[in-house]
């Protein structure tokens, strides 16, 4: 037997490298989450997580916020990123813990939100028995992730975790899953640092091809009437100062949609505000005018376009996007470009400043007609005649007196609509909602995580009395954990959207619509008296004269959540409104001051199967 050799020469004073320390998988979760710049997490213990619980208790700078319902963890999760740009983080059990994650998951995912789920499964050798709550969330969330990792060894926890951090913040943002099974948690393995991601065809920013620039470049100096069209890919980009450089130096319009409100700012006279379903008159018909529609993020989504066929028959589009699968396919683009869009537009300022287009006076007969548009279709409600406050009022001067440094998140509805309407947003990742899920019960979580990431905001949760029931008991979080967001209930006593399709549509036939929160009713439950169970401030208030007073005190108190109690009317519609289904163009734009409305039957006109589809509070 050969003895071993002996270091001689130089070896003797080689300097090894230490090993890798030994740890659990659970405590490789906490510290892989520490090393990536976590700092807030989301999240409820249950059996098959419990294992990473222990170690959290020992963090140093992972704060994690411990919520009521798995969903509020998502949701707060979203909200966190949204107002922050950050990942965000909730972490849930197996089984339904994982379950009650889905719909955050799948929120996150039609709206572009960087989120990270942290799920755990039970033991390896259980899985596919049926196990005590076992569920493939993998399998589940396949279609509204845009990649899952089940992990079954502990060595395997950096790698994944640190993947999942990086395909959820890159390219397009959206949520990515890490289900990590209950022996992997507990067992030990040397923990690698910094580990070095294997991505095979994970290739999310593709260089922007100039040459489909510069014919961008060459459309926008040849069209008469265009249309900037920006979308919520202009927030996640981070991409609103490049935006704003084209808007003045093309002198273009801007429409800003649902999900990228404060991308461009309201007060900017290149505005004309949200298009879409209740989007404002100009805004609508400028798309639908337009004979060149450079789209930013955005996905011509429904909502938008209406019946897709028929939408801006005479415009050629530039499509400009990080993910080539939203391209063409809603809308054939005559220039697609495939790119972040902080890149591209800047690319196109230059390439457009180049081509030294820009005339004295930038599309003057383009923009007299848009200007009588909106001299002709200002925005605006009627007050109720029924005694209760106008929702548009209270909403409006929720904006006025919080600003545009505030953070205002809201559930879906009509509430949603007035306040995208109706508070100015100067600033991106100022407005928070549900676009493209629509979910009720998003505003309180979400405020409660934008808070989180924003502590020296004033943060609102615009909410409706539907919604609210969904998810209030995160209120409980808000006060035990000191985050002190404001809450304004909207509360009109009905499923409000709801019930407006049945005014228009179902000839005022409210079928289980009626919530009895409101006025005149038993108040079930009682929203003053539910706040102050959880500990936070409730108000009510019902008359317009004391709107103003309640605000303030809610933007004074800053030791607790405020609750306030708008009783609204059940009356009031958002306007304008395009039916589901129909062309933009010469519809009759549906306003609460329009004579060809008020003369009317409710719905009369209007072919009850365009009511086809989903509708939300």
């Amino acid at each position: 037997m050969r003895a071993p050799a002996r270091a001689t020469g130089g070896d003797q004073h080689a300097t090894r490298a230490p090993e890798p320390e030994l740890i659990t998988g659970a405590e490789a979760v906490v510290r892989t989450l520490e090393l990536l710049g976590v700092t807030d997490v989301f999240g409820l213990p249950g059996g098959a997580i419990l294992p990473v619980y222990d170690p959290l208790l020992n963090a140093k700078t992972l704060r994690h916020i411990l919520v009521r319902h798995e969903q509020g963890a998502g949701h707060a999760a979203e909200g966190y990123a949204a107002a922050s740009g950050r990942v965000g983080v909730a972490i849930a059990t197996s089984g339904p813990g994982a379950t009650n994650l889905v719909t955050a998951i799948a929120d996150a995912y039609m709206d572009s939100v960087p989120l990270l789920a942290i799920t755990g499964q039970v033991f390896s050798t259980l899985m596919g028995t049926d196990a005590f709550q076992e569920a493939d969330i993998v399998g589940i969330t396949m279609p509204v992730t845009k990649h899952s990792f089940l992990v079954k060894k502990a060595e395997d926890i950096p790698l994944a975790i640190a993947s999942a951090y990086h395909i959820a913040s890159t390219g397009r943002p959206g949520p990515v899953l890490v289900d990590i099974t209950k022996d992997a948690q507990q067992a030990t393995a040397p923990f690698v640092w910094p580990v070095k991601l294997d991505l095979p065809g994970y290739r999310p920013i593709a260089k922007v091809h100039g040459k489909q620039v510069q014919a961008a470049a060459q459309l926008l100096a040849a069209a008469k009437r265009p249309v900037l069209y920006v979308g919520g890919g202009v927030i996640r980009a981070r991409a609103s100062e490049e935006l704003r450089v084209l808007a003045d130096l093309t002198g273009a319009p801007v429409v800003t949609t649902l999900m990228a409100r404060g991308a461009f700012p309201d007060s900017h006279p290149s505005n004309l505000g949200m298009p879409g379903m209740h989007g404002t008159v100009p805004a609508v018909l400028a798309l639908q005018e337009s004979d060149l529609l450079i789209a930013i993020g955005a996905r011509f989504d429904d909502r938008v376009t209406g019946k897709a066929s028929l939408f801006a028959p005479e415009a050629k589009v530039v499509h400009i996007d990080i993910d080539p699968a939203e391209i063409g396919k809603i809308r054939i683009a005559e220039v697609p470009i495939v790119g972040d869009a902080k890149e591209v537009l800047g690319d196109l300022a230059a390439a457009f400043r180049e081509l030294g287009a820009r005339p004295a006076a930038p599309y003057a007969s383009w923009w007299a007609r848009l200007r009588e548009l909106q001299a002709e279709f200002p925005l605006g409600y009627s007050k109720t005649t029924d005694g209760l406050l106008s929702p548009q009022h209270v909403i409006t001067r929720i904006g006025e007196l919080s600003g545009p440094e505030a953070v205002y998140a809201s559930g879906v509805g009509q509430h949603q609509m007035w306040a995208a309407q109706f508070i100015g947003y100067e600033r991106p990742n100022s407005w928070l909602n549900s676009g493209g899920a629509g979910t009720m019960g998003y505003a309180v979580p979400a405020a409660m995580g934008a808070k989180v990431s924003q502590p020296d905001r004033v943060v609102w949760a615009i909410d409706g009395d539907g919604c609210f029931q969904m998810t209030n008991q995160e209120l409980a979080t808000c006060v035990i954990n000191q985050i002190p967001i404001k809450v304004a209930i909207i509360n009109n006593s009905s499923l409000g959207m709801v019930r407006q399709w049945q005014t228009l549509f179902y000839d005022g036939r409210y079928s289980n619509t009626h919530l009895n929160t409101g006025h005149g009713t038993a108040r079930v439950p009682d929203f003053v008296k539910l706040a102050d169970a959880y500990g936070a401030l409730g108000i009510r208030v019902e008359k317009e004269e004391d709107v103003d007073a309640a605000i303030r005190l809610a933007l004074e108190t800053n030791d607790r959540p405020v609750v306030i109690d708008f009783v609204v009317s059940a009356d009031a519609m958002v306007w304008p409104m395009v039916p589901q289904g129909v062309s933009n163009s010469g519809v009759q734009y549906a306003r609460d001051h329009a004579p060809a409305w008020d003369d009317e039957a409710p719905g009369s006109g209007i072919d009850p199967d365009l009511a086809a589809g989903d509708v939300t509070e």
